[in-house]
């Protein structure tokens, strides 16, 4: 899922309040009596001003005008006061006294406080956003009125004249940590560097005819109510703010990566190759992983999980009689019309629905909590369709914005089943990544910062498992649809030994790129974008399948363990109860349940 809930190495989404904070300024605190409940809502309710733009997500509007330079040094250096403060008032609470569910709430905020201080201690500022996220990526969504940010009132249209203002600022800074990034060696590969110099140049973020600029989509649709005056004076605002502020920085953002950065971008494909590199990716190992797996260990459980999904495969292939290597059919499936059905992306998106119709029926039977938060599956937009993956984005608490299952189509004949279609819905969209956002959001016991955490191992975990329900659910009776399930398990397989390979400096973008291709039926371009994918991003492909195992190790416990008082819907219903949580806090979590039970 990428999402603002992705904590991306460049900390790209991050967006705070405080952009005139100085060192000398103090914690983002109150004074207020201290107790768990009181800490957690002090915390969440400073967290948004920090993050207005996780606000904006969510569907809390106060903060809709703001987009502060949070890669700024001293405004960093005030919100690692702010977490330390908080760190300070936790330690007053007498742990032993808890609930088992406050226990729970306790372990979250602890570990959430003590990751994002230690993320600083490796800079991550200096490289401000890559080729696969960042603010520059995200501000075209957000101004398009396709995204997050609300375009129903006149005040909606200043708050985002007033934010989008700001991003030259933010641009500017970028290039000013870029350059000290320079100075550090502590700079992207050149092999993603080039992918990000014609994002910043895109036709649809730089034309200088509005009608084709993705930042005039308000302006093109603007709501029935507004009278002609207001409609002209916003025109003409928004037409100034795209030709002299927003044109401007991405352009300068483009020259300055073409001519100053590529140059001195490194050769190098993994971040080991840093100063400091080992401890910056054993950091982003254990903070994606939430466990104390080192990469070696990693490393050996990707190799014995490729070998088992191999040995499906290999059942797979003879099931369609084909005769040749298992790379071979792994090719041969790429281009297998068979694996190709669809004509249109209407088509592939009334299949998706279709894959929802299924297993509708069958979901009453593992679960007894369902989402009240609208669900829709869109196909993702042109402007960022080339580079993008399926992903979910998730909808507000209330229900006014839906959570939407994007599907990239740049050409939906070459869509094929077998690089995931029905393991990719029950991942991405239900019930996967839809059941568990939604009903955390929904969740109003929960506190806040619980109900819209994030905490990738879980989160990317829980996905990734719900794609194990499918034979339970119906799916997967088709060998073609069997094997886009092995691919997408195999997928986050090879993830562990890819991502700590080339982090570990064993293995080059090169040969990670012929690992993939011969264990995964994914053409060579799509392949390219996941590889470059986990050098952007050191340590986030980690969680998914080390998430995965551990959630079904807890269900195979508690099956045996249990017996006939083992209910799968309840079993579902508790890992769920409280959101995202840390892999040993949730084991802790389950323990109590089965006790319980």
């Amino acid at each position: 899922m990428k999402t603002f809930f992705v904590k991306i190495l460049a900390i790209a989404f991050i967006a705070v309040t405080l952009a005139s904070c100085k060192k000398k300024d103090a914690p983002l605190t109150k004074e207020f009596q201290i107790s768990l409940d009181s800490i957690a809502a002090n915390y969440y309710e400073q967290y948004l001003k920090l993050y207005p733009l996780e606000a904006t997500a969510q569907g809390d509007m106060r903060y809709n005008d703001q987009l502060p330079v949070n890669i700024d040094k001293d405004f960093i250096h005030s919100e690692i006061a702010f977490y330390n403060s908080v760190m300070d008032q936790l330690k007053k609470i007498d742990y032993e006294q808890l609930s088992d569910e406050d226990k729970t709430v306790y372990d979250v905020l602890e570990y959430t406080l003590k990751d994002k201080t230690e993320m600083y201690v490796y800079n991550p500022q200096l490289i401000p956003f890559n080729q696969f996220g960042g603010l520059p990526l995200t501000m075209p969504l957000l101004g398009s009125g396709q995204g997050s940010q609300p375009f129903k009132t006149v005040e909606d249209y200043e708050n985002w004249l007033k934010r989008a203002a700001q991003f030259p600022l933010w641009m500017d800074t970028a290039i000013q940590n870029f350059k000290e990034g320079i100075a550090a060696k502590h700079v992207l590969p050149e092999k993603l560097v080039v992918k990000m110099i014609p994002q910043m140049n895109a036709p649809e973020i730089t034309a200088e005819d509005y009608e084709k600029n993705i930042f005039y989509g308000p302006v093109l649709n603007f709501p029935g109510s507004f009278t002609p005056k207001q409609k002209e004076k916003l025109t003409k605002d928004f037409q100034t703010l795209i030709s002299e502020k927003l044109i401007p920085s991405y352009k300068k953002m483009a020259d300055f990566l073409e001519h100053e950065y590529l140059p001195n971008a490194r050769k190098t494909d993994g971040i080991d190759a840093l100063p400091k590199g080992k401890e910056i990716y054993q950091y982003y190992a254990k903070s994606w992983t939430t466990t104390h797996l080192t990469p070696e260990e990693i490393n050996k459980i990707g190799l014995q999980e490729v070998a088992m999904l191999r040995a499906e495969m290999e059942k797979v292939k003879h099931q369609v009689g084909f005769t040749g290597t298992l790379e071979e059919f792994i090719r041969y499936v790429q281009t297998d019309p068979a694996a190709m059905p669809y004509k249109s992306s209407k088509e592939v998106l009334d299949a998706f629905n279709a894959v929802l119709t299924k297993i509708t029926p069958k979901l009453k039977t593992m679960f007894s909590q369902n989402p009240k938060t609208p669900f829709e599956i869109r196909q993702t937009e042109k402007f960022r369709e080339a580079t993008a993956s399926a992903e979910y984005y998730p909808g507000t608490a209330d229900g006014s914005r839906p959570g939407i299952f994007y599907m990239p189509l740049p050409d939906p004949s070459r869509f094929n089943v077998t690089s995931g279609m029905e393991s990719l819905f029950l991942h991405e969209a239900i019930p996967g990544h839809h059941y568990q956002v939604a009903l955390q959001q929904e969740n109003t016991s929960l506190p806040k910062f619980m109900r819209f955490g994030w905490f990738g191992a879980y989160g990317e975990g829980w996905a990734h498992y719900c794609e194990t329900l499918g034979p339970e659910l119906g799916l997967y009776t088709d060998p073609y649809q069997k094997m886009g399930y092995l691919s997408d398990q195999m997928l986050r397989a090879v993830r562990l030994v890819i991502d700590t390979g080339l982090h570990g400096g064993t293995m080059t973008r090169e040969e990670a790129i012929t690992y993939f291709l011969n264990n995964i039926s994914y053409d060579e371009a799509a392949a390219t974008a996941e590889i470059e994918r986990y050098m952007a991003m050191p340590g986030q492909a980690l969680g998914y399948k080390i998430g995965s195992i551990r959630i079904r190790e807890l269900r195979t416990q508690y099956e045996k363990e249990l017996g006939s008082k083992f209910k799968l819907a309840a079993f579902h219903d508790e890992v769920l109860s409280q959101g995202c949580l840390p892999l040993d806090v949730l084991n802790r979590k389950m323990e109590s349940w089965a006790k319980r039970q």
